[in-house]
């Protein structure tokens, strides 16, 4: 009986030193993807004529699930400041909720996280794919260094186009919110435009944009790690794109609250 008893009290503990164990583990390997990343960069020749293609694959392929979720996002947000935050409020300040909504958070942090679907399981199943079938290994026997093949022209892509997709998605968000506004309530569009504009700040700008860059580099980063490490068989490359889409998400919502945390109190 004692045995029992100290065998349930010790799977916690055991499961506890398991996740450590292995977060130290994952934790280490990462940084030092990140580590042969930069290296990596010095071969400028292998990865110099691959960035154009992932830019296209991240950047103009996620257009149209970016205008989709912008457009809703703000007119999601027209409606919540039209119909809640005025009652008690001049109506002008719908453009201020929109502005604000859409610029600081919305605009970056959804479509991060849209994009650490599409984009980051994408990666991982793909490089994954190459590590089952040994292309990888080829790849180094014929001199080529797989990071600088694989990682460097998705990271460069990641970085490059996730901010213009954020701003894209700004633009987008603010004019559905606009025109969801003038539609829906006695708001002109000289009415909304004095509000997003009487409040606005540098923090609207820097906060989306260097969410964007952190968020460019997660989704990439995750995902070529995942697919690096994917196990052998399909089932194992299903885990990689999984476990690339949870932990960007993840990663995404971390540094999302610090990168507010830290711009908004400048």
């Amino acid at each position: 009986m004692p045995k029992k008893i100290l065998a349930v009290l010790s799977t916690p503990a055991r499961f506890l030193g398991n996740f450590l164990l292995n977060f130290l583990y994952h934790t280490g390997s990462f940084g030092k993807l990140v580590y042969k990343t930069f290296v990596a960069f010095g071969d400028v020749r292998t990865w110099t004529g691959l960035v154009v293609e992932q830019m296209m694959r991240i950047g103009i392929q996620s257009i149209p699930v970016v205008i989709y979720i912008s457009i809703f996002a703000g007119m999601v947000m027209a409606l919540q400041a039209v119909k809640q935050f005025t009652s008690t409020v001049p109506l002008y300040i719908a453009g201020t909720v929109v502005e604000k909504a859409v610029l600081q958070e919305m605009a970056s942090a959804i479509t991060a996280l849209v994009l650490a679907g599409r984009v980051g399981a994408s990666i991982a199943a793909e490089i994954g794919t190459m590590k089952v079938t040994e292309q990888i290994d080829a790849l180094e026997s014929m001199a080529f260094n797989p990071v600088a093949y694989l990682v460097v022209p998705r990271l460069i892509a990641g970085l490059v186009m996730l901010p213009m997709l954020v701003v894209f998605s700004a633009f987008i968000g603010v004019v559905a919110g606009w025109l969801t506004a003038v539609s829906i309530a006695d708001l002109t569009t000289f009415e909304f435009f004095k509000g997003a504009k009487q409040y606005v700040s540098w923090r609207d700008f820097a906060l989306p944009l260097s969410k964007a860059v952190l968020f460019g580099f997660s989704i990439t980063m995750v995902a070529c790690y995942q697919g690096l490490n994917a196990k052998q068989g399909a089932e194992g490359v299903g885990a990689a794109a999984t476990k690339a889409a949870v932990s960007a998400c993840l990663m995404i919502l971390t540094l999302d609250f610090f990168m507010a945390t830290v711009i908004l109190n400048a």
